[in-house]
């Protein structure tokens, strides 16, 4: 059996998949839903409803405040209690509809299911734009704007990606393999979308039980076929899947289509059949409550907008939360935000390793093991000096903040938090 990878750079930290073998089941339904208006890469969406207006499950409260923006639905039957400034789980203010579910009702909105068979590639994707599916995997891009590729480009394939390389994360193996089939068929509408004749679905060898899911339920398309990838980190990350997968490298500053491939995650592949052939928005998502210090760790069903605090008990000895994996992820700084498309997964570390940060003794091992080639120790030193114009002549936002670079630096140096801070300046530059 062929097994794909990419050759430049990776790391193997420890898997930690806690939470593997424990099934998919619904989080606790909350009474009140605070949906940030911020739910995509793009503008935040506006909305379309006033307080004290009665909403049904599913009914649209916010449109897309741009092109790259996302349509955004309500979980649950109820009443719009007011739209307000809050916090997201990083401290930043953002805007949000707060809805008061009515536990008595039960309407409800829905579209029309399609057939995919008989659908057009036009139809798909209004459909998955109506239904405001962005990419499950975090980076939360808009999936209609994704498959409707600047011109000049084609696609040549659809890239599922079911990798889930980052450690402690299990939600997309879960979903692989409880709903294999419903990934499939997304992958199919994908590919009708696209109007591409091939799709590759990427998993990583360490799951080998959704490997198996994926392909049963892959042998009944044409084109579709599950890749075996080598179990490395960030093998999940879209330009080291495209070139373990085709053997293409994507330019500096392009998009993936330009060498053929639209990348999406299997997570995006559920929700896109779900909007396609069951009529049902994105409302929810599967995510991972995990680590040594969560007292309820598991693989849950989420309404968006459900507060933090009452998906993960901790226990005493827990000192933070992570939003998302221990590579990629981002401290939680407040735990009464809401859950959001983008989020894969809370983190309850054990007690941090007591080593402390040291000068940089300039050994290479940031360097060797960055998939992008890049050079993270001089990028961290560039964003110290606020040397931005240097650290984008040195490629700062070809950076896929994988983290590997401070993973592996004997001094713990904090590259990755210095080199997020050059990009973000980097941006303000343009």
């Amino acid at each position: 059996m062929k097994i794909f990878t990419f050759h430049k750079g990776g790391i193997h930290p420890a898997e930690r998949k806690l939470t593997a073998e424990l099934p998919i089941r619904p989080a606790p339904a909350a009474p009140v839903l605070t949906l940030l208006l911020s739910q995509s890469i793009g503008a935040p969406s506006k909305p379309v409803v006033k307080a004290g207006e009665r909403v049904a499950a599913g009914q649209p409260v916010a449109e897309p405040g741009g092109f790259v923006g996302a349509w955004i639905h309500s979980p649950c039957a109820g009443v719009v209690k007011k739209i307000e400034r809050v916090r997201t789980a990083q401290g930043y203010p953002a805007d949000a509809l707060v809805i008061e579910r009515d536990a008595e009702s039960g309407e409800r909105y829905a579209y029309p299911g399609l057939d995919p068979a008989q659908a057009s590639s036009e139809e798909i994707v209004a459909r998955v734009r109506e239904c405001g599916i962005v990419g499950l995997g975090g980076a939360t891009f808009p999936t209609a704007v994704k498959l409707v590729p600047p011109e000049g480009m084609t696609p040549e394939c659809v890239i599922l990606n079911g990798a889930e390389c980052e450690p402690y994360l299990t939600c997309d193996d879960r979903l692989m393999r409880e709903h294999a089939d419903e990934i499939a068929c997304g992958a199919y509408c994908l590919m009708r979308a696209a109007r591409v004749r091939h799709c590759y679905i990427g998993i990583e060898r360490n799951k080998p039980e959704a490997i198996e899911a994926m392909q049963r339920a892959a042998a009944g398309y044409e084109g579709m076929k599950v890749c075996v990838l080598r179990t490395k980190y960030p093998q999940g990350g879209e330009k080291q899947l495209i070139a373990a997968i085709l053997g293409r490298e994507v330019p500096s500053g392009a998009l993936p289509v330009s060498v053929g491939a639209i990348v999406d995650n299997v997570a995006t592949a559920y929700a896109v059949q779900q909007a396609v052939v069951e009529g049902k928005p994105l409302t929810g998502r599967v995510l991972t409550v995990t680590g040594e210090g969560a007292l309820n760790p598991g693989n849950y069903y989420v309404e968006l907008g459900t507060p933090l605090l009452s998906l993960v008990q901790l226990s005493p000895e827990a000192e933070r939360v992570i939003a998302g994996g221990p590579m990629m992820g981002k401290a939680v700084s407040r735990l009464d935000s809401p859950s959001t498309k983008g989020l894969s997964g809370l983190l309850v570390p054990g007690a941090p390793d007591a080593g402390k940060m040291q000068a940089c003794i300039r050994c290479g091992a940031c360097y060797n093991v960055c998939p992008m080639g890049l050079e993270p120790m001089m990028l961290a030193r560039q964003a110290e000096n606020a040397d931005w114009e240097g650290a984008a002549g040195r490629g700062v936002m070809d950076c896929v903040e994988c983290g590997s670079c401070a993973y592996t630096c004997p001094s713990r140096r904090r590259l990755l938090d210095w080199i997020r801070y050059a990009k973000s300046q980097v941006r303000n530059l343009k």
